[in-house]
């Protein structure tokens, strides 16, 4: 049985429990860190062992952190650099995580550490699966009929959901609107991707409708 960890912070990390659930016979281990923290913190690891946080999310070879803050997400790092967490994955991007910090601890003790703005980005390694294989960048199986989309099946989704939302509610639509219909369901859904710019949702529209295109030619 794979066991997958989740640190969750306020309304972060719950989503994807959800989904990892759902769609996969893993089972998840969590530990919680509070909504509101400091937006410097000057001894991290005093900080944690301040909350009382739950170690025992370690014992996932593979960690998924919503800690959405650089003191706090190296502090984690750290920690799971130390016990059998082979991948650490760190959503949010870079503006929530001290890369060179974390590319330090992730040479010194071979530990895989990626961070991405959006799960849906993510791609197998060697560390991540299998996991990875489940979630992540989205590829799907479509089947149509008089030039209408009559199932679609998700063989990797995104964590928070999304992708599986899309699945359902695009069963009917005109085959040549789907693929930006795919896009737009995937920003209609309640992700908690940055809006507002280039990146975050739309970057996810983008790669769900990519996705669905190339479903729609595998059928072909």
């Amino acid at each position: 049985m794979t066991l997958i960890g989740v640190i969750t912070r306020g309304k972060y990390g719950h989503r994807l429990i959800d989904t990892v659930k759902e769609h996969s016979d893993f089972s998840v281990i969590t530990a919680d860190l509070p909504e509101l923290v400091p937006l410097f913190i000057e001894e991290p690891d005093q900080y944690l062992e301040a909350l009382n946080f739950d170690k025992r999310v370690f014992s996932a070879e593979i960690v998924i952190t919503y800690s959405l803050h650089p003191d706090l997400t190296s502090a984690i790092a750290k920690l799971a650099s130390r016990t059998c967490v082979r991948s650490l994955i760190v959503p949010g991007g870079p503006s929530r995580a001290s890369i060179p910090e974390l590319n330090q601890i992730s040479e010194a003790s071979g530990m895989d550490i990626e961070v991405h703005e959006i799960c849906c980005t993510l791609e197998p390694n060697e560390f991540n699966r299998p996991f990875t294989d489940i979630f992540g960048s989205p590829s799907l199986e479509v089947k149509t009929k008089d030039e209408k989309i009559v199932d679609v099946k998700v063989l990797k989704g995104a964590p928070c959901g999304s992708t599986w939302y899309m699945a359902k509610e695009i069963v009917g639509v005109p085959l040549k609107d789907a693929p930006p219909k795919a896009g737009l369901l995937i920003q209609h859904y309640p992700c908690r991707a940055a809006r507002g710019d280039l990146g975050g949702i739309h970057e996810s529209g983008e790669l769900h409708k990519q996705a669905f295109i190339k479903a729609l030619e595998n059928e072909e």
